[in-house]
């Protein structure tokens, strides 16, 4: 799509500064840091779609969460049929400004924002996470003061209820196979033995780098390592994020800190044939659930 550079270029720096602040709503409301980043990546391209009509925009950011949330909306409905706003009786109630009960909010795991109906989540996500207005939030969901009010006094009171309850979730489990195909690749990367980790590629592979740039083949992805291996910046640790068996990354300099960010790997017949690398994506790390096998 052709749109002229003195439209694009301003959004295009709204799109990068907006792009963590839409992640953390986006994976909030669909319960996955992964997710949320694909709904995101959604909404981005809908607004490039929609800037050559759109007109002069009077609050491009709230234009660009509005995309944003209604594409959340939509991967819920695709996902679940859940509906947007439900049968709730409407009340005026609102809870008083309440530093405990915002902490609770922006502390709470994606896994139980997702025990929250979609209203009563998305209005606690951007009043109590990202601290928009009510004014503001009605404006993004296109819905009333009152609603808003009686979707937030319920939403906290379920996650005080939430916040007592045990994580009584079964821990992810990896089969001997994914484990070794999974320790061999970490190995092989932390040897910087980059030849080695190329033999385990499939000829499809495919890699996204995400925020950056896609590769497709193994002649593509293989300068993918070539700029690996000019960083020192990296260690590499198999692990899991949200149940998905991943490459966590830490900082080579501090190797207590939590991952910085995280690496996702698909295998095929023993092959290696997706990479998704979030190194230039490392919002998406905030509020991930990841553990270290």
């Amino acid at each position: 799509m052709n749109i002229p550079g003195e439209i694009r270029e301003p959004f295009d720096r709204l799109f990068g500064e907006m792009r963590p602040k839409l992640h953390r709503y986006c994976a909030r409301m669909t319960g996955s840091v992964v997710d949320g980043e694909d709904v995101l990546q959604e909404a981005l391209a809908k607004a490039v779609e929609a800037l050559p009509d759109a007109g002069p925009i009077a609050n491009p950011e709230g234009w660009l969460f509005r995309i944003a949330h209604n594409a959340a909306l939509d991967f819920l409905r695709r996902r679940a049929r859940e509906k947007a706003f439900s049968d709730e009786d409407l009340d005026m109630i609102v809870d008083p400004v309440n530093p405990t009960v915002d902490r609770q909010a922006a502390a709470a795991g994606l896994h139980t924002f997702m025990r929250l109906p979609v209203a009563q989540r998305s209005s606690v996500i951007m009043m109590d996470v990202l601290g928009y207005s009510l004014q503001e939030i009605g404006t993004v969901l296109d819905t009333s003061i009152p609603a808003i009010k009686a979707a937030l006094h319920r939403g906290r009171g379920r996650l005080r209820q939430l916040a007592d309850e045990p994580d009584d979730r079964p821990p992810p489990r990896l089969s001997a196979a994914e484990r070794l195909l999974l320790d061999a690749y970490v190995d092989r990367f932390n040897a910087r033995d980059f030849d080695a980790v190329r033999d385990m590629l499939a000829d499809e592979v495919r890699l996204e780098l995400v925020a950056r740039t896609r590769l497709a083949g193994r002649k593509e992805v293989g300068t993918y390592f070539h700029n690996y291996s000019r960083v020192q910046d990296w260690r590499f640790v198999p692990g899991f994020v949200e149940d998905r068996p991943a490459v966590l990354v830490r900082d080579r300099d501090d190797p207590a800190a939590r991952p910085s960010y995280f690496v996702l790997l698909g295998w095929q017949a023993g092959k290696l044939l997706t990479i998704r690398d979030f190194r230039h994506a490392r919002y998406v790390a905030d509020g991930a659930e990841m553990s270290i096998l």
